[in-house]
């Protein structure tokens, strides 16, 4: 699992579909008011694209490309 990877939610794209909280094995989400949470960062696995790919609105990022890019 990976300390410096892990999905970030832009909430004014984010439509609240749950498509990337449904999608992740590794419990990285909850929900919350209808909306994902990342509440273990941790337990995302490095490189993985899997929640971003299948997101419809652009809504997430990975914390790892924020830094290179921030």
């Amino acid at each position: 699992m990976a300390k410096n990877w892990y999905p970030i939610i832009d909430y004014e794209k984010c439509v609240g579909c749950l498509t990337c909280a449904n999608f992740c094995p590794h419990g990285v989400y909850t929900v919350r008011d209808g909306k994902p949470v990342v509440t273990n960062p941790l337990e995302c696995v490095e490189f993985c694209r899997g929640c971003q790919k299948l997101c419809d609105y652009g809504a997430i990022t990975y914390s790892a490309e924020v830094k290179a890019h921030g």
